[in-house]
Parts: structure tokens; C-alpha cells; sequence
């Protein structure tokens, strides 16, 4: 997005914008235009320059990753297949609801985990899995798990390149541009593959 500088908005927006967009992302249909990976990576980046608290930060952001998930699935639980005929809208896409049920059938229990880690399939799978009325129990544990490694993860590392890499600011812009490029290969390939079987 030109003229859009994340490191600026995530200091505007603080601990609250960050968990909330956090929560957003895991849990709601739109909230696949929001750019998970590279906020919490940047956020760990800045809690490296003493702009954040990184155990604040990676608490709330798990917290809010984690609630999200749980989120999604009780949407999924309480509609049903209801969700499937809802007509599309501005943020709701039949398509993308399709690629997560793919996803899900592929991956089984533990997409729950993996989805974290692949853009707009993360906003989808929560509901996905409440409508497929997966084992609570089981939800919980791998949605803990995916919590902790994406929000931890990216957090993380962002905040260990900062601290180790000198002049870190300068590779920001790159490093960011690259995470989003990674994370969006895995739906390039679904297109690809979805085009080929066609």
C-alpha cells in the first residue's frame, strides 16, 4: 500500500490496535485484509527498540490469536450450514470459505494449526471447524498450539533481528516484504493447482 508505513501504525494504534487486529484476523471473515504476519513481526521488532514490552505483547497477542480462533469456531458452530448459503458481500466469499473446507479436509485436526500460517485460510478455518462441529477438546489444544507459535513466533523473531542485527531498520522494509511474499506461496500454489484441475 504506498504511503503506508506499518511501523508508524502499530505506534499509533499501541497494545490495544495490535490485540485487536490480532483477534479480527483469527476470527472474522474480513479480517483477511488485515496483515498478520507482518504486524506481529514488526511489533516484535519495535518491542526490540524498547518502543513495546515483548512479554506484554506476546501474552496479549496469544491471548487475543487464541480468543479469535475460539471465536470463529462458535460462529461456525452456532450457524451451521447456514454459513455456506449466506450470500456473498463486500468481506464474505464463497470461494474463500471453499479453500479453507479444502485446507481443512487436507490437513484434518491439525489445520487448525498450519491455517495460522496461511493467509486469508486463517480468517476461514475457525468457522470451518465450528461447522464441522470438531471435538472441542481437541479445537482447544491445537488452537493453544497455533496461538503460540504463530503469535510467539513471529513476535519473536522480530524482536531477535532487532536486537542482533545491526542497523536493523534498514532491512525492515525487505524482511517485511519478504514474510508476506512466503506466506501468501502456499495460496498461489491452491490457485495454481485449483486452475490446473480445471
Amino acid at each position: 500500500m504506498t504511503g503506508f508505513d506499518l511501523k508508524t501504525f502499530i505506534q499509533a494504534v499501541g497494545y490495544l490496535g495490535i490485540f485487536g487486529i490480532i483477534f479480527a484476523e483469527s476470527g472474522f471473515f474480513f479480517g483477511f485484509f488485515f496483515p498478520g504476519d507482518s504486524l506481529l513481526f514488526t511489533a516484535g521488532f519495535l518491542a526490540s527498540q524498547g518502543f513495546f514490552n515483548i512479554g506484554a505483547l506476546v501474552a496479549g497477542s496469544f491471548i487475543a490469536a487464541v480468543a479469535g480462533v475460539s471465536f470463529g469456531y462458535a460462529v461456525g458452530r452456532r450457524l451451521g450450514e447456514k454459513v455456506f448459503t449466506k450470500e456473498e458481500g463486500i468481506f464474505f466469499h464463497k470461494k474463500n470459505l471453499e479453500r479453507a473446507r479444502i485446507f481443512y479436509e487436507k490437513y484434518g485436526k491439525k489445520a487448525i494449526v498450519f491455517a495460522r500460517f496461511v493467509p486469508v485460510i486463517r480468517s476461514f478455518a475457525p468457522t470451518l471447524a465450528g461447522v464441522g462441529k470438531m471435538n472441542y477438546p481437541s479445537f482447544i489444544f491445537y488452537n493453544i498450539i497455533g496461538g503460540a507459535l504463530w503469535a510467539g513466533g513471529f513476535l519473536l523473531l522480530g524482536y531477535f533481528l532487532g536486537n542482533t542485527i545491526p542497523d536493523a531498520d534498514r532491512y525492515l522494509l525487505p524482511i517485511i516484504a519478504l514474510i508476506i511474499i512466503i506466506s501468501f506461496v502456499p495460496v498461489i500454489i491452491h490457485f495454481i493447482k485449483e486452475k490446473k484441475q480445471k
